[in-house]
């Protein structure tokens, strides 16, 4: 189950779990695509100066070198989506990545199956096939994405760690539920834009956690936080 919300891609996994997704446009992928084929024809200018050295014969080096260039063109991207998390250099880049559509990890069927149809996202001209599915389609996906069941979404950015000044990581006496560690640890991400006053609020409603009042519940509190993301 899918739906879009916000401009983001909602997903319900059969387990229950929403996961959210931002579809990539057209304009972020055609930059991606830009530095894909920059990196591409680096390695084919390499590719090109080693050959020439070693194989004497022009035929034979015409041959080899279109050979190569043929499969390096199709495996870099399957290679790079099957075994760097969906992410080519362009994607790595720009903070993108090949998902299948249900939100996992794109396998190998996906992946050659959605580059091998590049070719008629190419068609007639320049891609046109594709930018006009993607501009059709409410997920921005290119004739090869809707054949192969993916999707390309803008990563995740890592959440960043908050470190607790001047507190030492102190035990939970009791165990919490996951939303009430994140409700702790957010707390003391935000101390710096609450009132102290509030903060003491918050620091007796706690009692219960802390087994103290005032400044020192919120000694306390602090130190169970600096636990939690440690």
């Amino acid at each position: 189950m899918n739906f879009l919300l916000d401009g983001r891609l909602s997903l319900i996994t059969p387990e229950g779990v929403r996961l959210q997704l931002v579809p990539a446009g057209p304009v972020v992928r055609a930059y991606a695509w830009v530095i894909d084929f920059a990196a591409w024809g680096l390695g084919a200018s390499i590719l090109i100066s080693v050959l020439g050295a070693i194989i004497p014969s022009q035929k034979l080096f015409n041959g080899v070198t279109a050979l190569l260039f043929f499969f390096a063109y199709w495996a870099y991207p399957v290679l790079c989506e099957v075994y760097a998390g969906g992410r080519t250099l362009g994607k790595q880049v720009l903070g993108l990545q090949v998902l299948r559509a249900d939100g996992l990890p794109v396998r190998w069927r996906e992946s050659v199956l959605r580059n091998l149809l590049m070719v008629a996202d190419f068609l007639p001209l320049f891609y046109a096939s594709g930018l006009l599915a993607m501009l059709c389609d409410r997920h921005f996906r290119r004739l090869g994405d809707i054949v192969a069941g993916t999707q390309v979404v803008y990563r995740d950015k890592p959440p960043k760690r908050v470190d607790m000044a001047n507190a030492a990581p102190l035990p939970l006496p009791f165990p919490l539920t996951p939303e009430q560690q994140r409700a702790l640890a957010d707390l003391f991400a935000r101390e710096s834009r609450l009132p102290h006053g509030r903060m003491l609020e918050l620091a007796d409603i706690a009692e219960a956690l802390t087994g103290r009042e005032g400044e020192a519940s919120l000694e306390r509190l602090r130190g169970m936080a600096a636990g939690l993301v440690r």
